[in-house]
């Protein structure tokens, strides 16, 4: 299995900033947190570096985040592509793309189709924004006139630039070590899309989720752009991860088997929500976000 992706406009921020030995390890994550929800183990990756003149210094940054990456997850960094293209980039500007293959017994993919209504829907925490939504990010930030130096407004202490550049959480041991243990029906990725676009892909098309966000606090920096961006509940969930950067399916009597095996690899992971059938052709719904979802 293979899988392809980028760090999109998150990039902008690292360009404004100076900082760039995040983003690699945003490139890494992306593409094998995309392997690990079809029970792929990430074998190798390799990258593509674009821009109009190759600055030594950020090429250099930019390929340490991605070895991070690659330790983090497990994998080899086998090679990759530098393109100078001038002309195309503004300067101080580049682009870059990841590609990952993993393997898994045929027998043992992971497509969700025995998910059935009653099971459970287990959420592990973000990183924050990981890599998505950066472009209505940077609309918000524009329209509040801040500057990426300045203190973020939700993480006091924190340059707001190094706040949003909080690199992608790699899950790639944690669901490893859950999927052992034989009770994952199925697993998310929360990228693009949010949890209304993304828990779907897991779901036979008679189901739906149902989400109470109740169960989990919302980060801060979700809380600030919902705000100022006046965003409604469903345009929030839609846009960005809201503090779920993974999501895995099991049936009720296996939560604790599978909490334990997340915990051991480190991560906790809470019920946030259980699967019914589908009702109205929505897949998935938000309860409780009155409460907890406030400014």
């Amino acid at each position: 299995m293979a899988a392809t992706d980028g760090v999109g406009t998150k990039l902008k921020i690292g360009f404004a900033t100076g900082r760039h030995d995040t983003l690699g390890i945003d490139l890494v994550a992306m593409c094998v947190n995309d392997l690990i929800v079809q029970g792929a183990e990430p074998l190798f990756f390799l990258d593509y570096f674009a821009t109009g003149k190759l600055s030594l210094d950020v090429g250099r940054a930019v390929v340490s985040g991605i070895v991070e990456g690659c330790r983090l997850a497990g994998c080899a960094l086998i090679g990759g592509e530098t393109a100078e293209m001038p002309g195309f980039y503004a300067s101080g500007e580049y682009d870059l793309a990841g590609f990952a293959v993993g393997a898994v017994e045929r027998d043992k993919v992971l497509t969700g189709a025995t998910c059935q209504a009653g099971d459970v829907v287990l959420g592990l925490s973000s990183n924050g924004l990981h890599a998505n939504g950066f472009s209505l990010v940077r609309r918000i930030v524009e329209a509040e006139r801040l500057a990426y130096s300045e203190e973020a407004p939700f993480a006091p202490g924190r340059q707001l630039g190094d706040a949003l550049l909080e690199p992608t959480r790699i899950y790639i041991d944690a669901c490893r070590a859950a999927i052992a243990t034989g009770t994952i029906k199925g697993l998310a990725h929360i990228t693009g899309g949010g949890l209304i676009d993304n828990i779907p892909r897991v779901l036979p098309p008679a189901l739906a989720a149902e989400i109470d966000t109740v169960t989990w606090e919302l980060p801060a920096v979700f809380r600030w752009l919902k705000h100022h961006g006046q965003l409604s509940a469903e345009e929030l969930a839609r846009a960005f991860n809201c503090g779920i950067g993974m999501v895995a399916i099991v049936a009720e009597v296996n939560v604790g088997t599978a909490q334990a095996a997340f915990a051991d690899a480190g991560e906790t992971a809470i019920p946030i929500g259980r699967l019914v059938m589908g009702r109205d052709g929505r897949r998935v719904s938000l309860s409780g976000w009155e409460r907890s979802w406030r400014a």
